[in-house]
């Protein structure tokens, strides 16, 4: 089961909030019908727009790297976090790099996403796997 918590040391959530906060990250990961208008609802009713889950990954860490559009969409509407680092130092920029979606890539950098956020971040992602048509978007020259 997903553990989950916007303070690491506060572990004793009980299981029907468990449960309802495991049902909003696999929307972040597989999308749905209504999933972005899912989230505008419980955000504008006080859902915590960074909520992390267990490996530290944010609503939009997840949504960012399985290309949920319309679900980062409202996510970056509401003020949720580009640059929040997962547990393994990723940035949610770096990881669109990785799994070559210039759509979210795009949306990312005009919500104000580091390209130096992260480890490895943006630049060296872009350099590591070759993505040069990125270097001058992410404010890089070769």
């Amino acid at each position: 089961m997903t553990q989950f918590s916007t303070n690491p040391d506060h572990q004793d959530i009980p299981d029907d909030v468990r449960e309802f906060a495991t049902e909003l990250f696999d929307l972040c990961r597989h999308g749905g019908e209504n999933a972005a208008e899912t989230f505008h609802n419980y955000l504008n009713i006080g859902l915590p727009v960074d909520l992390a889950n267990q490996d530290g990954n944010t609503f939009l860490m997840l949504a960012a790297y399985n290309g949920q559009l319309d679900i980062l969409d409202v996510l970056i509407e509401h003020g949720a976090d580009v640059n929040a680092l997962n547990d393994r130092q990723q940035s949610p920029l770096a990881g669109a790099i990785f799994k070559k979606d210039d759509a979210v890539v795009s949306r990312l950098l005009a919500a104000g996403a580091s390209p130096t956020a992260g480890q490895p971040n943006a630049v060296e992602c872009a350099t590591m796997f070759g993505r040069h048509d990125l270097l001058e978007q992410l404010g890089e020259t070769e």
